[in-house]
């Protein structure tokens, strides 16, 4: 069994344990080099390298090279080390011979390997490879960034074969198919692609490997990064791509008819296609009674629509459309106002970059303290602008409900876009009213019909209408009438559910 095969097979142990179930596979039959293979060319490889070992046995002439910090100590003690320590030079053929040794005759794979956590053994004219992965890794948490109130708490780490684990844990069918491919000159990074054969679109599947194979970059750090190198419309503000760190999603995405891309050392995980209406869609939805995930998440599209619009009308009809304004709120909106010495565009932007700081500053200081900041700053902050006639009273309520709304939206990624919409419509509104407003809302509108996820449309199934998919998108159905898969997939087997109503 090569290391490869073992490497697939190795993810019966506990994801919450120390994991030796990673590796950058390495293929050890021989190729065609001209580079020979010698241990003085393999150390001046790893010259002004301090971080590599290097043994030597001199009694009987053996080397082996590993990285400490990337192997499993204990395995290689008691697999390579003793073993090979406590022999005698004609019993070191016979354990060689072991499955667990393989031959390697390329230089740049024994390099490759050596870098990837493997021990590399030197005896006489040959190089044996062993595999010894075992580097520390964060266990499995919950995530910080979908949280859920009820259904499993498990999320991704940045450990590949942990990733794979956890979504071999939830489909144990022969049919889930796993692609390996690398990115990245210099850093070498592994992407896994994942899809369920004869629910995928191998179009699709296809469309998406020759994309990740098409990514000409030094280095990728994370999924987040990966995504937007295999954008249809790489200038676009919305995301193309839905990126989870939640195990139950990235499965329910690939019953779906999607596609994963895992990406080693990053918990983001890539689905494609992704349709606009799934940023969303929430774990939640589906672990709670139907009536109550509809009710949160027409709620959800609801806070869209106040995050994008809320301050922008105000500023529209303060600036040029008083007639729009109750008569009963008129003299109180006039009454704080008054002392208002800037134009409401001004005030509304002011307010809301105040907004994006605090939001901002939350974010990057220590748990405690953002909370703190995020909650005292705005209070004090709002109550003082209004003391000092910076800004009027309704305006805050404006800005915060905004701001509040925006927290609603479950992705993050879709959350940040449309905090920057924002500011664009609000800058329509000060310039040409409730005209410029609509002007804006019509070109996000085409803008959105425009777009694109891996050559599917984005609005699906809005734009294109499919009328039995909307069960799943601006409410949540019960489970009973979710029969089919999204049409945006093109599925040749789209019923997944043939439970009787």
């Amino acid at each position: 069994m090569t290391i490869w095969d073992r490497l697939l097979f190795s993810f019966s142990r506990q994801a919450n344990r120390e994991p030796k179930n990673f590796e950058v596979p390495v293929l050890t039959e021989a190729a065609n080099t001209d580079e020979s293979v010698s241990l003085a060319h393999i150390l001046q490889q790893f010259e002004d390298c301090i971080d590599v070992f290097h043994r030597h046995i001199p009694s009987i002439q053996v080397d082996i090279i590993y990285i400490p910090h990337m192997v499993d100590h204990l395995q290689l003690s008691r697999e390579v080390m003793d073993p090979i320590s406590n022999a005698q030079t004609d019993d070191l053929n016979t354990i060689f011979e072991q499955t667990k040794f393989e031959v390697a005759v390329d230089p740049k794979i024994i390099v490759l390997a050596v870098l990837s956590g493997q021990a590399a053994i030197f005896h006489r004219e040959k190089v044996y490879l062993f595999f010894a992965y075992g580097p520390e890794s964060r266990s499995v948490q919950q995530s910080e960034t979908e949280t859920v109130i009820t259904g499993p708490h498990d999320s991704f780490t940045e450990t590949a074969g942990i990733n794979l684990s956890l979504v071999r844990r939830r489909v144990r069918s022969s049919h889930l198919k796993v692609v390996k491919l690398e990115v990245g000159e210099v850093t070498k990074t592994v992407v896994f692609v994942l899809y369920i054969k004869g629910i995928a679109n191998m179009e699709l599947v296809d469309e998406f490997v020759r994309r990740i194979r098409g990514i000409e970059i030094d280095a990728v750090y994370d999924g987040n990064m990966f995504s937007q190198y295999i954008d249809d419309f790489p200038y676009s503000l919305f995301p193309q791509f839905l990126i989870t760190e939640r195990p139950d999603t990235a499965v329910s995405k690939l019953v779906g008819g999607r596609m994963l891309a895992i990406v080693d050392g990053s918990p983001a995980v890539v689905s494609a296609p992704t349709a606009f209406f799934d940023f969303f869609s929430s774990a939640d939805d589906y672990y709670q009674r139907w009536s109550i995930g509809t009710a949160t998440r027409m709620l959800r599209f609801i806070a869209f629509v106040i995050t994008i619009t809320f301050t922008a009308i105000y500023v529209s009809v303060t600036t040029y459309h008083y007639e729009m304004i109750p008569e009963a709120l008129i003299l109180t909106l006039r009454e704080s106002r008054s002392k208002v010495p800037f134009p409401p565009v001004i005030e509304a932007m002011l307010m809301e970059v105040t907004i994006e700081l605090l939001r901002e500053a939350g974010a990057r200081l220590p748990t405690k303290i953002g909370q703190t900041i995020g909650i005292v700053g705005g209070i004090v902050i709002g109550q003082a602008a209004v003391q000092a006639g910076l800004t009027s009273n309704i305006l805050i309520i404006a800005v915060a409900s905004s701001a509040i709304s925006s927290f609603v939206i479950p992705s993050y990624v879709m959350s940040a876009s449309i905090r920057l919409i924002r500011f664009g419509l609000i800058l329509l509104a000060g310039v040409w009213g409730n005209f410029g407003l609509m002007l804006g809302i019509a070109f996000i509108v085409i803008h959105l019909c425009g777009l694109t996820s891996l050559g599917t449309s984005y609005l699906s199934p809005f734009a294109p209408t499919k009328w039995t998919d909307w069960k799943d998108v601006f409410i949540r159905g019960p489970f009973s009438t979710l029969t089919s898969r999204p049409d945006q997939v093109r599925t040749a087997n789209p019923k997944k559910n043939k439970m009787r109503k």
